[in-house]
């Protein structure tokens, strides 16, 4: 539907501008016709017995022949025309009329010849324009007609953008323009290798993967590492989305697909990137989200190509995809995507050698340190690390700056989090101190837990839907976590929570996404981390099927009793994160006003001024004396294998 919207808009551009290329031509017509007309004005004619009255009475100044045209200029400025039989002399004409001969010799006659480019042009282009305007209009017409009946034929062919040696150069992309991703870049070295020198495997029985897939959360650089394989090989590169091969007409996807391979053929060795392929490698036969017979044709087809009788080649296909679980077995079996390539979230080196990537052509000033930059931004992608330069860069215009400043360095950080500084939500006092005691909470039980991640910044200025958040950023790249950092998560969302309900006696509803989160979290603890009384089982199977991009449901695989265990075991958990937050809340008291009343007045806290203020009050001595009372039960060893995506970092509001 979008490229039919796409072809609609581009057809109505076309209209507009013939409608007003027709209206310039006969604009210009119009000019020029004015321009001749003027040259053929009709002036007054007279006959020859007039003529002879005007000389005798002495009203005649000049006369001009040419030919059998007469022209004659009165004393008075006026111009008149007659015409005379062409075998004989004026002067003779006018004296066998009755002109006096005295009277005629005073005027001056002027013979002259008719010629001159304009004495035959002029006529030629007055009856000739209008036939070239005519037949303007109708080409124009014609070729607009032409051109839709060509697009009926070309509505099958494939839209591929095509890069690389064969494409535009400037846009080509080397393995020294994608930091990090070490591992990936040395699994597609090997690509390369083969495309240039592709006897050296043959010579050993080898056969390049036909299929690569690369697997990844968004924005870590998927399309970008494509793209310098081809730049790298020196090859044709034929870039295409999964959803344009899909249209309204049954028989167009696959259509395109094979016209895609055939064009990538020519070119061999040659790469086709397919990205977005889960929106037509979806598993086959479930009947919901997009399982129709159109995608699943164009589905069939790329199997059969990447895959059929026709098994020799060197034209590799890439695709991408951050939804590897839905594909279709067919796709992932060897033979077509043989080599699955993972992309993680960059650590802090590689954030680092992104983030200086992205800064090459921007004004940065001396003390902009991009080490802090990388350790502020765990969790983030390379497209989330560009967005935060280019944020960086904007503010630093928008505030009339020459240089970018470690100042809009870190604020583009809070704004790519949260969003923009919200400086028409201006809270009352009594909200303001509600906010600062609640963000407060969240930052002392934090401080307090041994396990947990340090403070980072505690504010309450409003930034897109929250009225105040606290950063708790981990020292080093956080890959498994155990029970007891979990638990200790628990408490400090419940921070504030309980800090509401100690110090004003009641809570708000700024607590919701808290509680939110809370109860997500230790409900997965329950079923799907094996973290709780129940023992290591996991809970509930989740469906293949998909609606909207939104799974349908979870197929329960246990009775109506283990559920209320697992709510019971739910409770419980929350129930023990809240105690443990408000029995420190209520031990550091003092040091709850504190911070309260630092963030009332400067409505933020940094990191460093912020660990004065715990350091002020002893708080290692209080957090040792604090360390094992969050677990009522044994903590569990039990370590979780995730991905880092997972801990991308969750500013607590």
């Amino acid at each position: 539907m979008e490229n039919l919207k796409l072809k609609k808009t581009k057809s109505i551009k076309n209209l507009i501008r013939n409608i007003v290329s027709i209206f310039l031509i006969f604009l210009i017509f119009s000019a020029i016709f004015g321009l001749f007309s003027g040259s053929f004005e009709k002036k007054k004619e007279i006959s020859l017995t007039q003529l002879v009255e005007d000389v005798n009475q002495e009203r005649v100044e000049k006369i001009v022949v040419s030919g059998s045209d007469v022209l004659i200029t009165y004393l008075d400025g006026e111009e008149v025309v007659s015409r005379k039989e062409t075998e004989i002399a004026l002067s003779d004409c006018l004296l066998n009329y009755g002109a006096v001969q005295e009277k005629l010799s005073k005027i001056s006659v002027e013979p002259k010849e008719k010629t001159g480019i304009m004495s035959w042009l002029g006529p030629f282009l007055f009856l000739l324009f209008p036939l070239l305007m005519f037949g303007l209009f109708f080409f124009i017409m014609f070729r607009q007609a032409k051109g839709g009946a060509m697009q009926a034929f070309n509505f099958g062919k494939a839209k591929a953008r095509l890069f690389g040696s064969a494409g535009n150069g400037k846009d080509n992309i080397t393995f020294k323009d994608v930091a990090g991703l070490k591992e990936p870049k040395e699994e597609l070295k090997e690509i390369v290798d083969f495309l240039k020198h592709p006897k050296k495997f043959l010579k050993m029985g080898a056969k390049i993967p036909k299929g690569v897939l690369l697997m990844g959360p968004p924005g870590t650089g998927k399309t970008l590492l494509a793209r310098a394989v081809a730049t790298e090989a020196g090859v044709p590169f034929f870039s295409i989305s999964g959803s344009e091969f899909i249209e309204m007409f049954v028989g167009v996807g696959s259509s395109r697909v094979r016209d895609l391979f055939d064009t990538a053929k020519k070119q061999q060795p040659s790469i086709i990137f397919i990205d977005e392929l889960d929106a037509i490698g979806r598993i086959r036969g479930t009947g919901i989200g997009g399982g129709h017979d159109e995608r699943e044709q164009t589905l069939n087809q790329i199997l059969v190509e990447m895959d059929g009788f026709e098994r020799e080649g060197t034209t590799l296909v890439f695709a991408a995809t951050n939804r590897p679980d839905v594909l279709d077995p067919a796709l992932l079996r060897p033979g077509r995507f043989d080599r699955r390539v993972i992309l993680d979230l960059p650590d802090i080196n590689d954030r680092e050698a992104i983030l200086k990537i992205h800064s090459r052509n921007k004004p940065l000033t001396l003390d902009v340190n991009l080490r802090e930059i990388a350790e502020r931004t765990p969790g983030f992608s390379g497209a989330d690390l560009a967005n935060l330069v280019n944020e960086a860069a904007i503010l630093a215009a928008r505030k009339d700056k020459e240089n970018i400043y470690q100042e809009e360095m870190l604020e583009s950080i809070d704004k790519v989090l949260l969003g923009p500084e919200r400086k028409s939500h201006i809270l009352s006092k009594q909200e303001k101190k509600i906010t600062a005691f609640h963000e407060a909470g969240h930052a002392l039980v934090a401080s307090m837990l041994p396990f947990a991640e340090p403070i980072r910044k505690v504010s309450i200025v409003a930034r897109g839907r929250a009225a105040g958040y606290t950063l708790k950023l981990p020292t080093r790249e956080i890959y498994l976590k155990t029970k007891s950092q979990f638990l200790e998560e628990l408490a400090t969302l419940l921070g504030g929570y309980c800090a509401e309900k100690i110090v004003f006696k009641e809570v708000t509803t700024g607590a919701t996404n808290d509680l939110e989160r809370a109860s997500t979290l230790a409900r997965k603890l329950v079923k799907q981390y094996g973290m709780s009384s129940l023992g290591p089982i996991s809970f509930g199977e989740k469906e293949e099927l998909t609606f909207l991009g939104k799974e349908i449901g979870e197929q329960r695989n246990y009775s109506e009793k283990v559920a209320v265990e697992i709510d019971k075991e739910v409770s419980f958990l929350i129930r023990n994160a809240q105690d443990t937050a408000e029995k420190i809340l209520k031990q550091e008291r003092k040091m709850l006003n504190k911070i309260a009343e630092t963030l009332i007045e400067k409505e933020t806290i940094e990191r460093e001024e912020y660990e004065e203020i715990i350091k002020s009050r002893g708080s290692k001595k209080k957090a040792k004396q604090t360390k094992g009372q969050i677990v009522k039960k044994q903590p569990s060893s039990v370590k979780e294998s995730t991905s880092k995506g997972k801990f991308k970092i969750n500013p607590i509001g």
